[in-house]
């Protein structure tokens, strides 16, 4: 399928990121494919995706970016838009885990993981919605988690990083709906990805020594969910239905997952309970999509 738009993902060089960049590019979408030192430390994984590019005749181009530095994003959306003259899509999937008892955490651990998984987003959105203005239509995609909506002890940053995003995500939603923007979280189940590979563990391990069996969750948690593991494929399916979706027709939020452990019990219940609290401050209808014709004449 041929089309003119593009997209931007952080977090490409392996894993979901990796999978978004080649399923979008298959289907005819030009896509800036960013990661970290791309002629350093992800130099292999550019020339992957580089040489598969050249293969298949893809247009997937390949940029320098740190979630974590201003001047590195501010950089890379320039480039963007010299190179394609637009964004409609930003996929916000950088991000890693930290794990361990909070207490073993120390806060530049806690903080690293937040400026990654949640002010990574928000550096990045922010170079991105000016253009996205213009144009008077854009997708934020930002990929969650179901940790963003259920605890799992052992992994309390992480989730907390994840929850962050989901309400950053959905007041995004609805501050941008009357210009033709939408913010949208997907949010995946336990898949085998390069992510299980990074995991850091809190370093302050002595502080642990007081809480005897819940030492354990940590390893029964991690096994479980790698048992549990699906096909990573089906988050980047899930990723391009979203993208192709009519925009008036799609959700805040999706769960992708090979498990149904209440997540979607969950947003149908907070789906709800934000619709009656819009409808009791009487801005419901100021938070109300406009589609980009609409935007435009607005």
């Amino acid at each position: 399928m041929a089309t003119n738009q593009v997209v931007l993902v952080t977090g490409a060089s392996t894993g979901f990121g990796r999978l978004f960049t080649e399923t979008l590019a298959r289907k005819g979408y030009t896509v800036f494919a960013t990661m970290r030192d791309p002629k350093g430390k992800n130099a292999k994984n550019a020339g992957e995706i580089e040489a598969l590019a050249k293969k298949e005749s893809l247009s997937i181009h390949i940029l320098d970016l740190d979630v974590t530095k201003d001047d590195s994003v501010d950089k890379a959306l320039k480039a963007v838009i010299d190179k394609a003259g637009r964004v409609d899509v930003v996929i916000n999937n950088a991000g890693f885990v930290v794990t361990g008892l909070m207490e073993t955490i120390t806060i530049e651990e806690a903080q690293r993981q937040f400026d990654t998984n949640f002010f990574g987003c928000v550096r990045v959105n922010r170079a991105a919605l000016p253009h996205m203005r213009k144009q008077k239509s854009g997708l934020l995609l930002h990929i969650s988690s179901g940790a963003g909506r259920i605890v799992f002890p052992s992994f309390g940053f992480y989730c907390a990083s994840k929850f962050a995003l989901e309400a950053f995500s959905e007041a995004y939603n609805y501050e941008l709906a009357g210009q033709g923007i939408q913010s949208v979280s997907i949010q995946p189940g336990a898949y085998q990805t390069a992510v299980f590979g990074n995991v850091q563990q809190g370093s302050d391990t002595a502080r642990s020594e007081t809480y005897g069996a819940v030492n354990q969750i940590l390893g029964k948690v991690s096994n479980a969910l790698a048992g549990a593991a699906g096909n990573a494929q089906e988050v980047a399916d899930a990723v391009l239905r979203v993208i192709e979706t009519p925009a008036a027709q799609r959700k805040a939020h999706y769960r992708v997952s090979p498990q149904d452990v209440g997540v979607d019990a969950i947003n149908d219940v907070c789906a709800k309970t934000q619709d009656s609290l819009l409808q009791a401050f009487g801005i419901a209808d100021d938070v109300k999509f406009v589609t980009a014709n609409a935007a435009a004449k607005g």
